[in-house]
């Protein structure tokens, strides 16, 4: 079996493309003609599947070790996907710490159908434990966190859900395969916005469902067919071409964001830096024990809402903008982003204020990001 970074260019599960193409061909073709009427065809329709589509599933999959993975148009579109999996009156725990956009999803779709959740501080598998119920369907964590970084175990986790009969569902989308494979630590599901990471440069949206068993995915791919929300051709081949940069990428983006992250420890306006790499964070034994690195994203809290807005306004490398996982370093404000849905008081209780801010670090050289985000904070313009 090759090394993960061997894999993202050469997959053993994919089919050689025709022709000898090193590069895996666009089928840009929304129905496929049967070869006569007792003879199955491989393909027939592209809302089911396209041959450009099933090479990208297929390095997915092995990417993350799961049996399969089924590419949608976006995260959400794979989220909402997912979600059918659970009947009306099905109970979930989640983690309190998710992406917005999730947080929407259950809250304001899921909920209205019958689904509870119970959102809560997942790092604590005892909180896990004893929000139990007996028709809870699944356990859904995000680790590390959107976007106060926090660490679920993740093995801890997969063995308290299974007690009870649920699933585990992750959501790597911050680690990416690379550094984080919660299939092998006993998740069920991984879910991944391929939007971030795994295409790396902002150009295209894309999501991702991979499946630990058979059973699991053909239950998915049905609805996956039903619902239609289908990754198109020309994206499945951004997300193929993305990936086979992975390894290169994410492993600049960790060296410089550990460098960021240590410089803006010692800054007068930075009142705390939320980053796993660091030793006191409190996930950082159990990070070191069920990945490979620690990412290339970080969030921080500054002195003062004027100081927030003055970074954002005076960075020139940095670009204000809501995404995270390309090339580009990347400043969000959460609080009118990201997490613009999620109810005041709530966001406050977890940290996501008017101070706070969440970087996706990219591939720019280290001392220049630095050197912007000195020039923004010591602006006084």
């Amino acid at each position: 079996m090759y090394k993960k970074d061997t894999v993202c260019v050469h997959p053993t599960r994919c089919p050689k493309a025709a022709y000898g193409a090193v590069a895996t061909p666009i089928f840009q073709s929304a129905t496929f003609a049967h070869e006569g009427v007792d003879i199955e065809s491989e393909y027939s329709y592209s809302r089911l599947q396209n041959p450009t589509r099933a090479t990208l599933e297929s390095r997915v999959a092995e990417l993350e070790g799961g049996v399969d993975a089924i590419a949608f148009a976006s995260g959400m579109a794979a989220e909402a996907t997912l979600m059918n999996l659970f009947e009306s009156q099905g109970h979930i725990i989640a983690s309190d710490d998710l992406y917005g956009g999730t947080l929407r999803l259950f809250r304001h779709i899921s909920s209205p159908a019958g689904v509870r959740f119970n959102f809560m501080d997942t790092t604590s598998s005892e909180n896990i434990r004893k929000a139990l119920q007996k028709d809870t369907r699944a356990v859904y964590v995000e680790t590390p966190s959107n976007p106060t970084m926090k660490v679920t175990d993740i093995a801890a986790a997969a063995e308290i859900a299974h007690s009870a009969g649920a699933l585990l569902i992750v959501d790597n989308t911050f680690l990416s395969p690379l550094f984080q494979r919660p299939l092998e630590l006993g998740a069920d599901i991984v879910i991944h916005s391929g939007t971030k990471y795994l295409g790396g440069h902002n150009d295209t949206l894309a999501g991702f469902l991979v499946a630990r068993d058979k059973e699991i995915s053909e239950k998915l791919r049905f609805y996956a067919k039903t619902v239609g929300a289908s990754l198109a051709p020309f994206d499945c081949f951004l997300l193929e071409r993305g990936i086979k940069t992975l390894a290169v990428r994410l492993e600049k983006q960790a060296a410089n964001a550990e460098k960021i992250a240590h410089w803006l420890r010692l800054r007068p306006e930075v009142r705390k830096v939320y980053y796993i790499g660091f030793p006191d964070h409190p996930g950082y034994e159990i990070t070191r024990r069920q990945c490979s690195g620690f990412g290339g994203m970080l969030s921080l809290e500054v002195d003062s809402p004027e100081t927030a807005r003055k970074v954002l306004r005076e960075v020139k490398l940095f670009q204000y903008a809501e995404s995270l996982g390309g090339v580009d370093s990347l400043i969000t404000y959460p609080m009118c982003q990201t997490h613009a849905d999620v109810p005041e008081a709530e966001r406050f209780r977890r940290g996501i204020n008017d101070r706070f801010l969440r970087i996706s670090v990219g591939i720019e050289n280290a001392d220049d990001l630095i050197e912007d985000l000195r020039k923004a904070l010591e602006n006084q313009a």
